[in-house]
């Protein structure tokens, strides 16, 4: 920090294993072996910074890890500030195979695919694998009648699925990112939510399914960061899951593309490659509208979805460690519906309820379980509930490490409860 641009080297910048990333997107992609990430350099030369001779951040990520640190002026944050904790055993019997999570959900198309001939899989750059290679291989074993590109437009992406899914087919739809399914929300909350409605149930947009990454990454800023779930939430109709991991993400994607109602995976784009697990070879679903215990205690409850259920699951060790509180951890993987009688059962026991979430404060899904835990558990509450989100600000760039709700935001919220 502090020495400018031009007298880096890339040998110093292999020697101190640091890939230099900063706002400023003139600068040359480099790659640096057994890392990678992809950093930029701050050109010495841009005009709209005054500091743009200095070195803004550092990003060192180890070899088949998920930790980076961001060191801005000495200040030192982790903007992966999660350690992934895999579940501790397969959701069935049989054979498994060790894959991460854009590997688990390939698996999952590539089953659905097999399995029934009207199955369909689309969108932006799917066809060669799509930006996260989610979709990776399909093409060349199905055909290009059945996984194919769509021009860059969410609202046509959108209304052909709808189309399609109308006429019968399972129609798999990819939202490049989670940031850009706004302009196909008429399509899917006026259209594919209310079909089967307006029809007086004679027809339904059953066996459609919309995936979109979500979540923060390290690096996304405001336009590959967001985590809209709770705008769908609102919406009666739809179904809306988030998972935390590769079995979760499996799971789900083959309920919702059998489903007989629309439903949006969120999928924590961080997770795509930092989650390992034990995955069932054969096809299995995951319930939709269930939450999962992860951990029980009698302290508190501790309540969110997606990335931020490792952060929890951290953040109840540290208690128990630091503060001697138990803590119960609920994945609550389905947004909407979402499971009441396990949250509250919860809350009822430990009389306390933190809720975690990237998305913004103000009506974030949060304030939906919020409201919920006063209205049904209020005489058994020791405290208020408490959330932790995000800010309510758009997502920023250098200052994610300021904004998600990591782990020592969490812990101070349980001292807070905890000392009510």
């Amino acid at each position: 920090v502090g020495v400018p641009a031009k007298e880096l080297s890339q040998r110093t910048l292999k020697n101190l294993l640091f890939i230099v990333e900063t706002t400023c997107c003139a600068g040359k992609p480099f790659r640096i072996p057994r890392f990678s990430v992809v950093g930029r350099l701050i050109s010495a030369f841009c005009p709209l910074r005054k500091m743009n001779v200095f070195v803004k951040a550092a990003t060192s990520v180890a070899a088949g890890s998920c930790r980076s640190a961001a060191v801005t002026a000495g200040l030192v944050r982790h903007s992966s500030h999660f350690v992934y904790q895999p579940d501790a055993k397969a959701p069935i019997e049989g054979p498994t195979q060790k894959m991460n999570m854009f590997q688990a959900i390939n698996q999952a198309m590539d089953l659905a695919l097999e399995q029934n001939d009207s199955a369909l899989v689309f969108g932006e750059d799917v066809a060669f694998g799509g930006v996260f290679r989610c979709s990776m291989g399909l093409q060349k074993k199905y055909g290009k009648s059945r996984v194919f590109n769509t021009p860059l437009c969410e609202q046509g992406i959108a209304g052909f699925a709808i189309g399609v899914a109308n006429t019968g087919a399972k129609a798999i739809a990819e939202m490049q990112f989670a940031d850009y399914i706004f302009p196909a929300f008429d399509q899917i909350v006026n259209e594919a939510a209310k079909y089967r409605y307006r029809s007086g149930n004679l027809y339904d947009c059953g066996s459609l399914t919309f995936r979109a990454p979500c979540g923060a990454v390290g690096h996304g800023a405001c336009y590959h960061s967001q985590s809209p779930e709770a705008y769908f939430a609102h919406t009666p109709g739809l179904k809306v899951v988030v998972p935390r991991g590769p079995n979760k993400a499996k799971g789900l994607l083959l309920a919702c593309v059998n489903d007989n109602d629309p439903c949006i995976v969120f999928e924590p784009k961080t997770l795509y490659r930092a989650a390992v697990e034990e995955v069932p070879v054969a096809a299995f679903e995951s319930p939709l509208g269930k939450a999962d215990v992860l951990r029980t205690g009698t302290d508190i409850t501790l309540i969110g979805w997606g990335t931020q259920i490792h952060v929890l699951q951290e953040v109840a060790d540290m208690a128990k460690k630091q503060l001697d509180v138990s803590c119960e951890v609920i994945d609550l993987v389905s947004i909407l519906p979402w499971d009441k009688e396990t949250i509250c059962n919860s809350v009822k026991k430990t009389g306390r309820a933190l809720i975690a979430h990237e998305a913004p404060l103000t009506n974030g899904f949060g304030a939906e379980l919020a409201a919920t835990i006063q209205e049904e558990c209020f005489l058994h509450l020791e405290s208020p509930v408490l959330r932790v989100t995000g800010w309510d600000t758009p997502f920023p760039h250098v200052f994610e490490p300021f904004y998600i709700p990591d782990k020592h935001r969490c812990l101070a919220g349980i001292r807070k409860l905890i000392d009510y």
